[in-house]
């Protein structure tokens, strides 16, 4: 599937952390982002997220993935918050509630194409008892 999607991630740094540690904690769930260090907060764009999309079916998580996607949809574009220190990990843990005293992986993802919906339904496809649905 041919797609166009632009990705743009935040996270505040605290003084009590390592900007490299959020650094790598983007770049783990996000690669190839290089995330730059400005005012208190690390910032990256990416293009791809093939890889967060192998986390999602590796840590079969797809259903609640989508229910994030589609609940934060607005327009072309859909966003969602991920746990630090799990991505410092590579492990996807999604931020609902409030973020915690360490703040959140802040994700806003802009689609040109496909559709919002056809690229989350690429992204995490829908399943069926856990496995992935395939929508083709």
């Amino acid at each position: 599937m041919i797609h166009s999607i632009d990705v743009e991630i935040t996270a505040p740094v605290y003084d009590t952390e390592v900007t490299d540690r959020v650094a790598d904690g983007i770049a783990n769930i996000f690669p190839p982002a290089e995330p730059t260090f400005r005012h208190g907060e690390l910032t990256a764009e990416v293009h791809d997220l093939e890889h967060l999309s192998q986390l999602l079916h590796r840590q079969e998580i797809l259903d609640t993935a989508r229910g994030v996607f589609f609940d934060n949809r607005r327009g072309d574009s859909f966003s969602f918050r991920l746990n630090k220190q799990a991505a410092v990990e590579e492990v996807v843990n999604f931020v609902v509630d409030e973020p915690g005293e360490l703040g959140a992986i802040a994700v806003q993802v802009t689609v040109s194409e496909p559709t919002v919906e056809e690229f989350i339904d690429y992204l995490a496809p829908p399943t069926e008892g856990g496995a992935p649905v395939d929508t083709d």
